[in-house]
């Protein structure tokens, strides 16, 4: 009895305990190197070699990347609800549901000031919001964990209010939908950081990584163009500027604020270069919707 006692407490000793569920619990240890290993890949996306380190010594998940998470469901929640609300025979392109949406920039209704933010809830189908979804939440997340959400906010919005006013003063007859500009914005400064930290920031994947961007630059684009000045489809047209000055603002602003990582962005000059750009072509498309634009009021 004694020996069978022994041998009952040898097997208890090597059995490895389980969780409530019954199965075995997940080794702290190995979820640390996982965690680690994430934020090694993050910083090599995204951070120059110099800065690495110091990234990694602060490096967490708090806060999350909690701004683009929460514009990405409240764009997908409005492209549902105008889905559902002016039911389609297919999602792939919405009807006029959403030309009618007090959302949506309309050049005709450009006195109401909020349109030139809030057209970036409305998705004209599920190819545009699925793409400009999955770009953003792509590059967004990564950005956002090193930059934290306020920086990646500002460049975002920015990117999202340069792509209406300069809609509205190249294209002053066109209406908008889509976040394409904020897209763009991110797209830009994260392009922009990658040129000029080429040899640190992405040592073996650089060219591939860059032409990717612009492949996809390009092609978004062009079929924005298409559909623009070729395509002859009933109703408003739809206008591609927002997508080229949000790719200018995030190559500007965007650009100072991604390389600006562990540094006092308020003593940078070129911070206050792009603020006051940024301000200046404001009042100047403010000053050209009230006077100046050919669009109807």
């Amino acid at each position: 009895m004694e020996m069978g006692d022994n041998d009952m407490e040898e097997q208890d000793a090597f059995r490895v305990p389980r969780d409530e569920e019954g199965g075995f619990p997940e080794n702290p240890k190995r979820r640390v190197r996982r965690v680690e290993k994430f934020h090694k890949n993050v910083s090599r996306w995204m951070l120059p070699k110099e800065l690495r380190e110091t990234y990694l010594e602060r490096a967490n998940c708090c806060p999350p990347p909690i701004f683009i998470i929460l514009v990405s469901l409240a764009e997908l929640g409005v492209f549902i609800y105008y889905a559902v609300w002016k039911p389609q025979k297919q999602w792939v392109t919405l009807g006029d549901g959403i030309w009618r949406s007090p959302l949506t920039y309309k050049p005709e209704q450009r006195e109401e000031a909020w349109r030139f933010i809030s057209y970036m809830f409305v998705h004209a189908g599920v190819e545009h919001i699925m793409g400009n979804m999955l770009m953003q939440l792509f590059l967004g997340i990564p950005l956002e964990l090193v930059h934290k959400g306020f920086e990646v906010g500002m460049v975002y919005m920015a990117g999202v209010l340069a792509g209406s006013l300069a809609s509205s003063i190249f294209d002053p007859y066109s209406a908008l939908v889509g976040a394409s500009g904020g897209v763009y914005a991110l797209i830009g400064g994260y392009f922009m950081n990658a040129v000029v930290n080429f040899r640190e920031m992405i040592p073996v994947l650089g060219v591939f990584r860059i032409l990717v961007i612009v492949l996809i630059v390009g092609t978004d684009v062009g079929f924005a163009i298409y559909r623009r000045f070729i395509t002859h489809e009933a109703g408003l047209k739809v206008s591609f500027v927002a997508h080229i000055a949000g790719g200018v603002a995030g190559m500007t602003i965007g650009y100072v604020f991604f390389t600006s990582y562990d540094k006092a962005l308020l003593k940078d000059p070129r911070f206050w270069l792009c603020i006051v750009g940024y301000i200046a072509f404001f009042f100047f498309a403010v000053i050209f919707n009230i006077f100046l634009s050919p669009a109807p009021a």
